[in-house]
Protein backbone atom coordinates (compact mmCIF):
# COMPACT_ATOMS: atom_id res chain seq x y z
CA UNK A 1 0.00 0.00 0.00
CA UNK A 2 1.04 3.54 -0.67
CA UNK A 3 1.70 6.11 1.47
CA UNK A 4 2.58 9.69 1.33
CA UNK A 5 5.90 11.66 2.09
CA UNK A 6 4.60 15.17 3.48
CA UNK A 7 7.61 17.62 4.35
CA UNK A 8 6.25 20.76 6.71
CA UNK A 9 7.29 24.21 5.90
CA UNK A 10 6.14 25.58 2.96
CA UNK A 11 3.51 28.32 2.32
CA UNK A 12 0.74 27.16 -0.14
CA UNK A 13 0.22 30.01 -2.89
CA UNK A 14 -1.73 29.44 -6.16
CA UNK A 15 -5.00 28.08 -8.07
CA UNK A 16 -6.51 24.50 -7.54
CA UNK A 17 -9.56 23.62 -9.07
CA UNK A 18 -12.12 21.12 -7.86
CA UNK A 19 -14.19 18.81 -9.90
CA UNK A 20 -17.89 16.77 -8.71
CA UNK A 21 -18.12 15.68 -5.63
CA UNK A 22 -18.09 12.57 -4.72
CA UNK A 23 -21.00 12.58 -2.06
CA UNK A 24 -23.10 13.30 -5.46
CA UNK A 25 -21.58 11.38 -8.18
CA UNK A 26 -21.96 7.85 -6.52
CA UNK A 27 -25.90 8.59 -5.82
CA UNK A 28 -25.92 10.12 -9.76
CA UNK A 29 -24.58 6.64 -10.75
CA UNK A 30 -26.93 4.53 -8.98
CA UNK A 31 -29.98 6.33 -10.24
CA UNK A 32 -29.30 5.63 -13.72
CA UNK A 33 -30.66 2.31 -12.78
CA UNK A 34 -34.25 4.01 -12.85
CA UNK A 35 -34.12 3.85 -16.72
CA UNK A 36 -32.98 2.04 -19.48
CA UNK A 37 -30.93 3.39 -22.24
CA UNK A 38 -27.42 5.55 -21.95
CA UNK A 39 -27.06 8.11 -18.86
CA UNK A 40 -23.86 10.46 -19.23
CA UNK A 41 -22.90 12.17 -16.38
CA UNK A 42 -19.90 14.64 -16.53
CA UNK A 43 -17.54 16.62 -14.22
CA UNK A 44 -16.67 13.40 -12.66
CA UNK A 45 -13.29 13.31 -10.42
CA UNK A 46 -10.95 10.57 -10.96
CA UNK A 47 -11.45 8.82 -7.49
CA UNK A 48 -11.25 5.39 -6.45
CA UNK A 49 -15.26 5.25 -5.38
CA UNK A 50 -16.50 5.76 -9.21
CA UNK A 51 -14.36 3.12 -9.92
CA UNK A 52 -16.04 0.93 -7.37
CA UNK A 53 -19.23 2.25 -8.27
CA UNK A 54 -18.91 0.95 -11.29
CA UNK A 55 -17.88 -2.63 -11.00
CA UNK A 56 -21.22 -2.67 -8.83
CA UNK A 57 -23.16 -1.54 -11.87
CA UNK A 58 -21.40 -3.44 -14.63
CA UNK A 59 -22.21 -6.57 -12.32
CA UNK A 60 -26.21 -5.48 -12.68
CA UNK A 61 -25.50 -5.77 -16.41
CA UNK A 62 -24.85 -2.59 -17.04
CA UNK A 63 -21.93 -0.99 -19.44
CA UNK A 64 -20.08 1.38 -18.03
CA UNK A 65 -17.51 3.59 -19.86
CA UNK A 66 -15.26 6.06 -17.48
CA UNK A 67 -13.09 8.38 -19.50
CA UNK A 68 -10.77 10.35 -16.82
CA UNK A 69 -9.32 12.05 -19.76
CA UNK A 70 -12.55 13.94 -20.48
CA UNK A 71 -14.20 13.47 -16.62
CA UNK A 72 -17.41 11.75 -17.82
CA UNK A 73 -18.81 8.38 -17.37
CA UNK A 74 -21.25 7.20 -19.54
CA UNK A 75 -24.02 3.71 -18.11
CA UNK A 76 -25.82 2.09 -20.74
CA UNK A 77 -28.77 0.48 -18.14
CA UNK A 78 -30.31 -3.03 -19.60
CA UNK A 79 -33.97 -3.32 -20.11
CA UNK A 80 -34.13 -5.17 -17.06
CA UNK A 81 -30.98 -5.06 -15.01
CA UNK A 82 -29.86 -7.98 -12.50
CA UNK A 83 -31.11 -7.18 -8.20
CA UNK A 84 -28.31 -8.55 -6.50
CA UNK A 85 -25.07 -7.30 -5.48
CA UNK A 86 -21.70 -8.97 -4.79
CA UNK A 87 -20.24 -8.63 -1.53
CA UNK A 88 -16.98 -8.70 -2.34
CA UNK A 89 -17.57 -5.04 -4.41
CA UNK A 90 -20.22 -3.40 -1.53
CA UNK A 91 -17.75 -4.19 1.60
CA UNK A 92 -15.51 -1.54 0.44
CA UNK A 93 -17.64 1.06 -0.56
CA UNK A 94 -21.15 2.43 1.82
CA UNK A 95 -22.29 4.72 -1.00
CA UNK A 96 -23.35 1.54 -2.89
CA UNK A 97 -26.12 0.87 -0.57
CA UNK A 98 -27.73 3.31 -3.10
CA UNK A 99 -28.87 0.43 -5.64
CA UNK A 100 -31.30 -0.40 -2.97
CA UNK A 101 -34.46 1.94 -3.19
CA UNK A 102 -33.61 2.48 -7.62
CA UNK A 103 -33.50 -1.79 -7.59
CA UNK A 104 -36.41 -1.93 -5.92
CA UNK A 105 -38.27 0.36 -7.51
CA UNK A 106 -37.36 -0.36 -10.99
CA UNK A 107 -37.19 -4.15 -10.85
CA UNK A 108 -39.93 -5.31 -7.64
CA UNK A 109 -36.66 -6.49 -6.09
CA UNK A 110 -33.52 -5.65 -4.53
CA UNK A 111 -31.04 -8.12 -3.05
CA UNK A 112 -28.45 -6.02 -1.54
CA UNK A 113 -25.14 -7.07 0.50
CA UNK A 114 -25.15 -5.19 3.63
CA UNK A 115 -22.16 -2.22 2.97
CA UNK A 116 -18.67 -1.34 4.13
CA UNK A 117 -16.65 1.60 3.65
CA UNK A 118 -15.49 4.42 6.43
CA UNK A 119 -15.72 3.19 10.01
CA UNK A 120 -16.43 6.22 11.55
CA UNK A 121 -19.90 4.96 13.59
CA UNK A 122 -22.72 2.88 13.05
CA UNK A 123 -24.72 4.58 10.18
CA UNK A 124 -27.77 1.69 10.66
CA UNK A 125 -30.01 1.32 8.09
CA UNK A 126 -33.07 1.72 9.86
CA UNK A 127 -34.21 4.66 8.12
CA UNK A 128 -34.17 3.18 4.80
CA UNK A 129 -35.85 0.10 5.48
CA UNK A 130 -38.49 1.60 7.44
CA UNK A 131 -39.21 3.93 4.61
CA UNK A 132 -39.10 1.16 2.22
CA UNK A 133 -41.69 -0.64 4.05
CA UNK A 134 -44.05 2.59 3.85
CA UNK A 135 -43.82 2.45 0.26
CA UNK A 136 -45.07 -1.06 0.71
CA UNK A 137 -41.47 -3.36 -0.01
CA UNK A 138 -41.57 -6.18 2.57
CA UNK A 139 -37.87 -6.15 3.92
CA UNK A 140 -35.21 -9.24 5.27
CA UNK A 141 -31.69 -9.95 5.86
CA UNK A 142 -30.80 -12.60 4.52
CA UNK A 143 -26.66 -13.93 5.07
CA UNK A 144 -25.80 -11.11 4.92
CA UNK A 145 -27.92 -9.51 2.57
CA UNK A 146 -30.94 -7.27 2.53
CA UNK A 147 -33.59 -8.46 0.38
CA UNK A 148 -36.40 -6.06 -0.68
CA UNK A 149 -39.46 -7.19 -2.59
CA UNK A 150 -42.39 -5.44 -3.84
CA UNK A 151 -45.09 -5.83 -7.01
CA UNK A 152 -45.28 -1.96 -7.14
CA UNK A 153 -44.05 0.58 -4.12
CA UNK A 154 -46.77 3.23 -3.57
CA UNK A 155 -46.57 6.66 -2.33
CA UNK A 156 -46.43 7.54 1.25
CA UNK A 157 -45.44 10.14 3.87
CA UNK A 158 -42.01 9.26 5.85
CA UNK A 159 -40.48 11.20 8.65
CA UNK A 160 -36.96 10.71 9.01
CA UNK A 161 -35.77 10.63 12.69
CA UNK A 162 -32.84 11.96 11.46
CA UNK A 163 -32.00 14.11 8.47
CA UNK A 164 -30.02 11.21 7.18
CA UNK A 165 -28.42 11.91 3.62
CA UNK A 166 -28.00 8.20 2.29
CA UNK A 167 -31.79 7.79 3.43
CA UNK A 168 -33.41 10.82 1.96
CA UNK A 169 -31.38 9.79 -1.24
CA UNK A 170 -32.59 5.88 -1.29
CA UNK A 171 -35.92 6.91 -0.40
CA UNK A 172 -36.25 10.08 -3.06
CA UNK A 173 -35.22 7.59 -5.94
CA UNK A 174 -37.41 4.95 -4.81
CA UNK A 175 -40.61 7.27 -4.83
CA UNK A 176 -39.94 8.76 -8.30
CA UNK A 177 -41.02 5.75 -9.75
CA UNK A 178 -43.81 4.84 -6.91
CA UNK A 179 -47.31 4.72 -7.40
CA UNK A 180 -49.00 8.05 -6.28
CA UNK A 181 -47.64 10.80 -4.39
CA UNK A 182 -45.00 10.51 -1.19
CA UNK A 183 -43.91 12.72 1.09
CA UNK A 184 -39.82 12.76 2.88
CA UNK A 185 -40.13 14.84 6.03
CA UNK A 186 -36.77 16.05 8.05
CA UNK A 187 -35.20 15.25 4.33
CA UNK A 188 -31.63 15.79 4.34
CA UNK A 189 -30.63 19.71 2.54
CA UNK A 190 -27.63 19.05 1.21
CA UNK A 191 -26.25 20.39 -2.56
CA UNK A 192 -25.89 16.58 -3.00
CA UNK A 193 -29.17 16.06 -2.40
CA UNK A 194 -30.17 19.05 -4.45
CA UNK A 195 -27.72 17.83 -7.38
CA UNK A 196 -29.92 14.45 -7.54
CA UNK A 197 -33.35 16.39 -7.60
CA UNK A 198 -31.83 18.10 -10.46
CA UNK A 199 -31.05 15.30 -11.82
CA UNK A 200 -34.00 13.28 -11.38
CA UNK A 201 -36.37 16.09 -12.80
CA UNK A 202 -34.02 15.68 -16.25
CA UNK A 203 -35.14 12.47 -16.06
CA UNK A 204 -38.53 13.14 -16.06
CA UNK A 205 -39.46 12.76 -12.20
CA UNK A 206 -42.21 15.57 -10.30
CA UNK A 207 -40.04 16.51 -7.29
CA UNK A 208 -40.79 19.53 -5.51
CA UNK A 209 -38.86 20.96 -2.22
CA UNK A 210 -35.43 20.56 -2.90
CA UNK A 211 -33.28 22.09 -0.68
CA UNK A 212 -35.62 22.23 1.92
CA UNK A 213 -36.74 19.65 4.57
CA UNK A 214 -39.73 18.45 3.30
CA UNK A 215 -39.20 16.76 -0.35
CA UNK A 216 -42.83 15.95 -2.55
CA UNK A 217 -43.04 13.68 -5.01
CA UNK A 218 -45.35 12.56 -7.37
CA UNK A 219 -44.21 9.18 -8.92
CA UNK A 220 -44.32 8.58 -12.53
CA UNK A 221 -44.73 5.23 -14.86
CA UNK A 222 -41.10 5.80 -16.32
CA UNK A 223 -38.04 7.96 -17.05
CA UNK A 224 -35.78 8.83 -19.48
CA UNK A 225 -31.77 9.08 -19.33
CA UNK A 226 -30.00 12.34 -19.39
CA UNK A 227 -27.05 13.99 -19.16
CA UNK A 228 -25.92 15.94 -16.51
CA UNK A 229 -23.07 17.80 -14.39
CA UNK A 230 -22.07 16.65 -11.18
CA UNK A 231 -22.31 19.61 -8.78
CA UNK A 232 -18.79 20.97 -7.58
CA UNK A 233 -17.30 19.09 -4.02
CA UNK A 234 -17.55 21.45 -1.55
CA UNK A 235 -15.66 18.83 1.15
CA UNK A 236 -12.58 19.19 -1.17
CA UNK A 237 -13.17 22.86 -1.98
CA UNK A 238 -13.00 23.30 2.31
CA UNK A 239 -10.36 21.10 2.46
CA UNK A 240 -8.14 23.31 0.72
CA UNK A 241 -9.63 26.43 2.31
CA UNK A 242 -8.41 25.08 5.35
CA UNK A 243 -4.67 24.71 4.05
CA UNK A 244 -4.72 28.27 3.02
CA UNK A 245 -5.59 28.89 6.49
CA UNK A 246 -3.25 25.86 8.17
CA UNK A 247 -0.24 27.21 6.13
CA UNK A 248 -0.87 30.91 6.21
CA UNK A 249 -1.06 30.61 2.37
CA UNK A 250 -3.50 32.30 -0.50
CA UNK A 251 -5.22 30.31 -2.57
CA UNK A 252 -8.08 30.61 -4.92
CA UNK A 253 -10.43 27.55 -5.27
CA UNK A 254 -11.52 27.44 -8.86
CA UNK A 255 -14.92 25.31 -9.83
CA UNK A 256 -16.23 25.80 -5.94
CA UNK A 257 -19.30 27.46 -5.00
CA UNK A 258 -18.62 29.11 -1.56
CA UNK A 259 -22.51 29.26 -1.15
CA UNK A 260 -22.63 25.76 -0.08
CA UNK A 261 -19.95 26.80 2.94
CA UNK A 262 -21.41 29.13 4.20
CA UNK A 263 -20.55 28.01 7.27
CA UNK A 264 -16.78 26.86 7.13
CA UNK A 265 -15.91 30.14 5.52
CA UNK A 266 -17.30 32.11 8.00
CA UNK A 267 -15.36 30.02 10.38
CA UNK A 268 -12.17 30.47 8.24
CA UNK A 269 -12.86 34.32 8.87
CA UNK A 270 -13.33 34.09 12.65
CA UNK A 271 -9.21 32.86 12.86
CA UNK A 272 -8.64 35.86 10.51
CA UNK A 273 -8.48 34.92 7.05
CA UNK A 274 -9.49 37.18 4.35
CA UNK A 275 -12.19 35.64 2.44
CA UNK A 276 -12.78 37.01 -1.33
CA UNK A 277 -14.92 35.76 -3.60
CA UNK A 278 -14.32 35.40 -7.30
CA UNK A 279 -16.19 34.67 -10.03
CA UNK A 280 -15.89 30.86 -10.27
CA UNK A 281 -15.09 30.07 -6.70
CA UNK A 282 -13.36 31.75 -4.14
CA UNK A 283 -9.97 33.25 -2.42
CA UNK A 284 -8.68 32.39 1.10
CA UNK A 285 -5.74 34.27 2.42
CA UNK A 286 -3.67 34.07 5.72
CA UNK A 287 -1.03 36.38 6.95
CA UNK A 288 -0.49 35.23 10.32
CA UNK A 289 -0.85 32.82 13.13
CA UNK A 290 -4.89 31.47 12.65
CA UNK A 291 -6.87 32.06 16.12
CA UNK A 292 -8.85 29.14 17.86
CA UNK A 293 -12.89 28.78 16.61
CA UNK A 294 -15.22 26.35 18.61
CA UNK A 295 -16.83 24.23 15.77
CA UNK A 296 -20.09 22.17 16.18
CA UNK A 297 -20.71 19.63 13.11
CA UNK A 298 -24.26 19.37 12.34
CA UNK A 299 -25.93 18.07 8.94
CA UNK A 300 -26.44 21.18 5.99
CA UNK A 301 -26.32 23.59 6.31
CA UNK A 302 -24.07 23.28 9.58
CA UNK A 303 -20.24 22.42 9.89
CA UNK A 304 -19.75 19.50 7.59
CA UNK A 305 -18.85 16.27 9.23
CA UNK A 306 -17.14 15.60 6.88
CA UNK A 307 -14.24 18.62 6.96
CA UNK A 308 -14.00 18.01 10.95
CA UNK A 309 -10.65 16.23 11.05
CA UNK A 310 -9.57 19.05 8.96
CA UNK A 311 -10.72 21.91 10.90
CA UNK A 312 -8.87 19.68 14.12
CA UNK A 313 -5.79 19.69 12.84
CA UNK A 314 -6.59 23.43 11.75
CA UNK A 315 -6.73 24.16 15.78
CA UNK A 316 -4.02 21.81 16.71
CA UNK A 317 -1.90 24.65 15.45
CA UNK A 318 -4.03 28.24 16.37
CA UNK A 319 -3.63 30.67 18.87
CA UNK A 320 -5.79 29.09 22.11
CA UNK A 321 -8.18 26.54 22.61
CA UNK A 322 -11.42 25.28 20.59
CA UNK A 323 -13.82 22.75 21.12
CA UNK A 324 -15.13 20.80 18.29
CA UNK A 325 -18.57 18.61 19.13
CA UNK A 326 -19.62 15.40 16.72
CA UNK A 327 -22.88 15.42 16.24
CA UNK A 328 -23.13 13.68 13.21
CA UNK A 329 -20.71 10.45 13.59
CA UNK A 330 -19.85 8.62 16.69
CA UNK A 331 -16.52 7.28 15.74
CA UNK A 332 -15.13 10.52 13.66
CA UNK A 333 -12.66 11.17 16.87
CA UNK A 334 -10.92 7.91 16.00
CA UNK A 335 -8.46 9.85 13.56
CA UNK A 336 -7.26 11.63 16.66
CA UNK A 337 -4.86 9.46 18.17
CA UNK A 338 -2.61 9.78 14.80
CA UNK A 339 -2.78 13.66 15.11
CA UNK A 340 -1.38 13.60 18.37
CA UNK A 341 1.15 11.31 17.90
CA UNK A 342 2.40 14.59 15.62
CA UNK A 343 2.27 16.15 18.78
CA UNK A 344 -1.09 17.55 19.15
CA UNK A 345 -2.39 18.08 22.39
CA UNK A 346 -6.38 16.64 22.35
CA UNK A 347 -8.37 15.35 24.70
CA UNK A 348 -11.56 13.69 24.20
CA UNK A 349 -14.76 13.24 26.10
CA UNK A 350 -17.67 11.48 24.14
CA UNK A 351 -18.35 13.77 21.40
CA UNK A 352 -16.49 16.76 22.29
CA UNK A 353 -12.85 17.34 22.30
CA UNK A 354 -11.11 20.07 23.22
CA UNK A 355 -7.81 21.68 21.23
CA UNK A 356 -5.16 23.55 22.94
CA UNK A 357 -3.84 25.13 20.14
CA UNK A 358 0.66 24.57 20.22
CA UNK A 359 2.97 26.90 18.02
CA UNK A 360 4.24 23.68 15.90
CA UNK A 361 3.73 20.32 15.21
CA UNK A 362 6.08 17.34 14.70
CA UNK A 363 6.02 15.02 11.72
CA UNK A 364 5.69 11.02 12.63
CA UNK A 365 4.38 7.74 11.07
CA UNK A 366 0.71 7.91 10.96
CA UNK A 367 -2.07 5.92 9.24
CA UNK A 368 -5.13 7.35 7.41
CA UNK A 369 -8.16 5.71 8.93
CA UNK A 370 -10.76 7.34 6.95
CA UNK A 371 -10.87 9.45 3.26
CA UNK A 372 -11.74 12.60 5.56
CA UNK A 373 -9.25 11.74 8.54
CA UNK A 374 -6.36 11.00 6.13
CA UNK A 375 -7.04 14.49 4.16
CA UNK A 376 -6.73 15.89 8.04
CA UNK A 377 -3.45 14.02 8.58
CA UNK A 378 -1.64 15.47 5.48
CA UNK A 379 -2.55 18.56 6.28
CA UNK A 380 -1.52 19.04 9.59
CA UNK A 381 1.94 17.64 8.05
CA UNK A 382 2.07 20.40 5.93
CA UNK A 383 3.02 22.34 9.20
CA UNK A 384 4.67 19.76 10.92
CA UNK A 385 8.64 19.62 11.79
CA UNK A 386 10.34 17.32 9.72
CA UNK A 387 8.50 14.61 7.24
CA UNK A 388 5.37 12.76 8.38
CA UNK A 389 4.48 9.63 6.41
CA UNK A 390 0.81 9.06 5.81
CA UNK A 391 -0.02 5.21 5.28
CA UNK A 392 -2.75 3.54 4.00
CA UNK A 393 -3.78 6.69 1.36
CA UNK A 394 -6.01 3.89 -0.40
CA UNK A 395 -8.38 6.05 1.58
CA UNK A 396 -7.65 9.13 0.56
CA UNK A 397 -7.60 8.19 -3.21
CA UNK A 398 -11.35 7.43 -2.55
CA UNK A 399 -12.57 11.02 -2.41
CA UNK A 400 -9.51 13.34 -3.57
CA UNK A 401 -7.99 13.20 -7.07
CA UNK A 402 -4.61 13.63 -7.39
CA UNK A 403 -4.35 15.51 -3.90
CA UNK A 404 -0.54 15.01 -4.52
CA UNK A 405 -0.30 16.90 -7.73
CA UNK A 406 -2.80 19.58 -6.41
CA UNK A 407 -0.63 20.45 -3.28
CA UNK A 408 2.46 20.10 -5.03
CA UNK A 409 0.97 22.56 -7.20
CA UNK A 410 0.99 25.23 -4.63
CA UNK A 411 4.69 24.88 -3.48
CA UNK A 412 3.95 21.99 -1.18
CA UNK A 413 6.81 19.10 -0.46
CA UNK A 414 4.44 15.96 -1.01
CA UNK A 415 5.35 12.90 -2.94
CA UNK A 416 3.73 9.35 -3.02
CA UNK A 417 5.99 6.00 -2.26
CA UNK A 418 4.98 2.65 -1.94
CA UNK A 419 4.64 1.30 1.25
CA UNK A 420 6.88 -1.25 3.03
CA UNK A 421 6.53 -4.96 1.82
CA UNK A 422 5.31 -7.38 4.23
CA UNK A 423 6.34 -10.45 5.05
CA UNK A 424 3.85 -13.28 4.40
CA UNK A 425 1.71 -14.68 6.87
Amino acid sequence: MDRFRVVGGARLVGDVSVVGAKNSVLKLMAAALLTSGTTVLTNVPRIIDVSIMAEVLRRLDCAVDIDDAAGTVRIDVPAMPRHETDYDMVRRMRASIAVLGPLVARCGQARVALPGGDNIGSRGLDMHIAGLARMGATIDSEHGYLVARADRLRGATVWLDFPSVGATENLLMAAVLADGSSVIDNAAREPEIVDLCQFLGQMGAKIDGAGSSTLEIQGVSELTPTRHTTVPDRIVAGTFAIAAVLTRGDIVVRGARAEHLELPLDKLAQTGAEIELVPDGFRVRMTRRPRSVDVVTLPYPGFPTDLQPQVIALAAISDGAAMVTENVFEGRFRFINELIRLGADIRTDGHHAVIRGRTGLSGAPVQATDVRAGAGLVLAGLVADGATEVHDVFHIDRGYEDLVGQLCSLGADVRREPGPILPPG
